[in-house]
């Protein structure tokens, strides 16, 4: 199993001055997920090179096991210190795409051309598409073979709306996750705030936040299969 993971390179949150970029957690969790099942991966993001991490992420009250697993883990720190340029790989040479959230996505993966042909591309060859959190933001260009957007009448999931009013940031974001799937006629659904809750829809596999981001590695997992 070949697995292409793309994250954000994108760090300024708005204009209010601070940091985003990628949550570690989405990242660390799908990580441990494939490679202990077997996996290779292999980590792009459109401008190569180390990724910005959310620093929110990486405060004490928000690590779990996998990212103090990867805290100790220099060869995975390695390897997200030299993701590839997203314009250099081909979707011919992976079996699935999985993107981990945090708001980064949103200015950068939402609007980057090379990841919505990518997406396209997988999608078009029957491999799973995944995406965790605020990353189901990539699904805003895409279409599908038949010129419709691709989550239209699909079930998808997302960061949902009362959880980034929970953050503070609905003004912040260029613009809210589940509305933009709604209005490009997904059939969104949600669970309780900050509880796991994926859906599965004929290859699009989508995590509505960070405790869902195991549950979506192992739903790709299981398509794969």
């Amino acid at each position: 199993m070949k697995i292409l993971v793309v994250l954000t390179s994108h760090d300024q949150l708005g204009s209010t001055g601070k940091k985003t970029g990628f949550w570690l957690e989405e990242f660390a969790a799908p990580y441990y997920v494939f490679k202990d099942a077997g996996a290779t991966l292999t980590l792009a993001s459109p401008k190569g090179g180390q990724p910005p991490l959310d620093p929110k992420s990486d405060a004490e009250d928000a690590q779990t096991p996998a990212t103090r697993r990867f805290r100790q883990d220099s060869e995975a720190q390695a390897a997200l210190a030299s993701t590839v340029k997203l314009t250099d790989v081909k979707a011919d040479d992976f079996d699935a795409i999985f993107y981990p959230g945090g708001h980064g996505p949103l200015w950068d993966l939402a609007e980057d051309r090379t990841s919505v042909a990518l997406i396209e591309a997988f999608h078009a060859s029957g491999k799973p598409v995944s995406a965790v959190c605020h990353a189901p933001a990539v699904f805003r260009h895409p279409h599908g073979p038949d010129g419709r957007p691709l989550v239209q009448g699909r079930h998808v999931t997302g960061f949902s709306n009362s959880e980034e009013e929970a953050v503070g940031l609905t003004d912040v974001v260029p613009f809210l996750v589940q509305d933009m799937l709604k209005a490009n006629g997904a059939r969104y659904s949600k669970g309780p705030d900050w509880q796991s809750h994926v859906e599965i829809d004929r290859g699009l596999i989508t995590g509505q936040n960070p405790a869902s981001s195991e549950a979506v590695a192992e739903a790709v997992l299981k398509f794969l299969r």
